[in-house]
């Protein structure tokens, strides 16, 4: 039963994303995101951390994979409610709009 509904939650997903692509939404929610996140100094707190990262471990000691593995945690993280907040709001517009898709 478990299976089923992952099945069907990756489905509609799909269809979902299918159809901001074609229809151009999806490109704009990305900026949209991106300038938010720029906004609230994301980037800049990242870069930050990984630098803190490579100055505590040695440039010569970590790896790439290190990095992913210590940034990608930290970078999650302060994606607030706040933030994905107005793209949500624009996908259900969206979707309101374009019932019949």
């Amino acid at each position: 039963m478990v299976v089923i509904k992952m099945n069907q939650d990756a489905h509609i997903r799909a269809a979902i994303n299918q159809k901001l692509i074609e229809a151009g939404e999806r490109e704009c929610l990305k900026k949209l995101l991106r300038a938010t996140l720029a906004e609230g100094g994301w980037k800049n707190q990242l870069k930050a951390h990984y630098k803190e990262v490579i100055k505590e471990k040695g440039r010569e000691h970590v790896t790439v994979d290190d990095l992913v593995a210590e940034i990608t945690p930290k970078g999650r993280a302060p994606v607030l409610d706040s933030v994905k907040k107005e793209p949500l709001q624009r996908i259900n517009t969206f979707f309101a709009q374009h019932a019949s898709l």
